[in-house]
This record gives C-alpha cells, structure tokens and sequence, in this order.
C-alpha cells in the first residue's frame, strides 16, 4: 500500500440517492481496516470551502446502512464553480492535512472532481451515486436498484385504482436526458406503453396503441413517462391529448417525484456500494487516482474520470424491442 495517503476525506454531492449511506460507511470501514485516517466532508463541495470536516472511525457509521439519504448532507456549490472558491477549498483540504478525496455522486459531481484535480494535482476518487444510471463505466449507479423498486411498487398500488375504475394512468418518473427508469420499470410492472426521451413515440402512435389496447379488451391502461420524453411538452398535455382524442377513456396522471430517490437502499445496492467503497479506497491506497470506480460483469473496475464525465451511455435497444413484444 501507498505510505503517502494518510487521510482520506469522503462526501456525497449532487442530488441524493439511496445507497450513499452504505458508501460513506464502507469507506470509513476500509480506512480504518488500512489504519488510515478518514475525514467526512459535510454538504459536498460547500463543505469542503467552508472546513465542515468531521473525523470519522469505524463506529461512527453504525446504523447507517439501511438509510436512505446521506447522512453527510448535500448541496450544490456555486462557490465551487469560481476558481477562487476551489483555492479555499484546497487550502481548507491541505489545512485539514487531507491527502485524497472520495467523491460520491453523479457526472456534475465528478466534474467537479476533475477539475479540481486538473488544477491543483490533487488526488480524488468517485463512487457513481444517482439513480438515473446514466454514469459512462458502470453498468449501474448507487440508488438505480432501489429506485426501480420503488417505482415498480408505486406502479402496482396505480394498476389496483386504475383497474377498479376502468382508468388510463400516466405515471411519470424521473429521468431528464435517459429513460433507464421508465423503461426498466415499465417493463416490470408490466405498462401499456412506456415512453422515454431517446424513442419519440409520437402522439398519433400512442393513441394507435391505446385503441388497440381498447379493442382488445383492456379497461384500464398504464402509461409509464419518463419525465424527458419528448412525445408531449409535458405529461399533462399528453393527457388533455388522450381524453381530446379517446373520449371513452378516463385519464388521470401520477407523478412519482421525489419519492424515487428516498427510502431503504436494496440489498443490491447496499452491497454495491460496500464493493465500491472498499475498491475506491484500496485505490487509492495503491497510488491510484482521477478514477470512478464501476461495475462490469459483476467485476469491479476503474474507468478514468474524465471518461465518466464525458461518455455517453446507451439505452438498452434490446430491452426496447422487449417491451415492444410486451405491450402487444
């Protein structure tokens, strides 16, 4: 191991996910396996400017792994984002007598660890922490599991309403620029049509679909959106949209919101970020830095993390054409 990492300091940025918790405890554990120090960072990259610093030992992250949330807060920093306000982070840091920084969160997050980095050569490591599970290198993100669950469940507890009244539902869930979530979920919970930001469904094609759903029997009818899709500016005027042109149905919209980022993480993803947190420290104690760790095939791996930033994730087209099957 590398003598000249001695503190390690660990914070969760960017939008919360479940799982972060389970993180910041693995990494404290791992420091304290490798009798290394670790600092937690309260409210991200805030913290860091402001010296909101805490040590940590393995017994200061009891409890915490069931938790949803973080228990180190988050915030987003536009002091971080001038120059000045990273040199006062960087002076709080080597004030503290920090060494390394583990950064748990999404690609804003980890930009901000790059440049960071860039500027003034200092070592940082990121866990992949947002339930989008549009992170370039892993094949899944802190938080996607647990989310999918909560979805799916959301879901079920809307067919039971939607059927007892012979209604059509439109449920919307997150995701902004990727349809992981919609898409995932819908085909667990077995929706009517699911529509995500990278297939433009189109409005005439929907209602094609929802017609055939009406002759072939179906009283009641879920419609997962993902809240990117471009098939209407919003889920609202979609509805207005459907009741304009399919009068015999009854159309409500559900939106999901934050509901999807609280809760218990899985087991899942509480396993997943031990794996994570033990790898990014291990990392670093091997004189290995500018990384996201991720997972490929059940492997855990090290992708640069100027490519987590700057790489593009695709959407499962195989699963698309499942879902394609499933909705017949």
């Amino acid at each position: 191991m590398n003598n000249k990492i001695n503190k390690i300091g660990v914070m969760t940025s960017g939008g919360d996910s479940p799982g972060m918790n389970a993180a910041i405890r693995s990494v404290v554990r791992t420091c304290a396996f490798h009798k290394t120090e670790c600092v937690g960072i309260y409210r991200g990259y805030q913290g860091l400017i402001e010296g909101d610093f805490k040590e940590m030992d393995a017994r200061s992250v009891n409890n915490i792994i069931n938790k949803g949330g973080t228990i180190l807060k988050s915030a987003r920093s536009k002091d971080f984002r001038t120059k000045e306000g990273r040199e006062t982070a960087f002076a709080k840091a080597k004030q503290k007598g920090l060494d390394a920084i583990v950064v748990i969160g999404g690609d804003g997050s980890f930009t901000g660890a790059m440049i960071f980095s860039e500027e003034f050569g200092f070592p940082m490591m990121g866990i992949p922490g947002t339930i989008d599970n549009d992170i370039y290198g892993t094949s899944y993100t802190l938080g996607y599991d647990t989310a999918l669950n909560t979805v799916v469940e959301a879901i079920d507890k809307i067919r039971d309403t939607a059927s007892s009244h012979d209604r059509l539902f439109f449920v919307e869930v997150m995701g902004r620029d990727v349809g992981n979530i919609a898409l995932n979920a819908g085909v667990g919970a077995g929706a009517e049509e699911i529509l995500i930001p990278e297939e433009n469904l189109g409005k005439e094609r929907l209602i094609e679909s929802l017609k055939r759903s009406r002759l072939s029997g179906k009283s009641s009818s879920i419609v997962v959106v993902a809240e990117g899709d471009k098939t209407g500016d919003n889920v609202f005027e979609l509805k207005d949209y459907v009741e304009a042109n399919l009068p015999e149905y009854d159309v409500r919209v559900s939106v999901l919101g934050h509901m999807q980022r609280g809760g218990s993480p899985s087991c899942f993803d509480r396993v997943l970020a031990s794996r994570m947190g033990v790898k990014a420290v291990e990392s670093l104690l091997e004189g290995k830095t500018n990384y996201m760790v991720g997972i490929r095939d059940t492997q855990m791996v090290l992708c640069p993390i100027d490519q987590a930033v700057k790489g593009k994730t695709d959407i499962d087209k195989e699963l698309i054409r499942v879902s394609d099957i499933m909705t017949t």
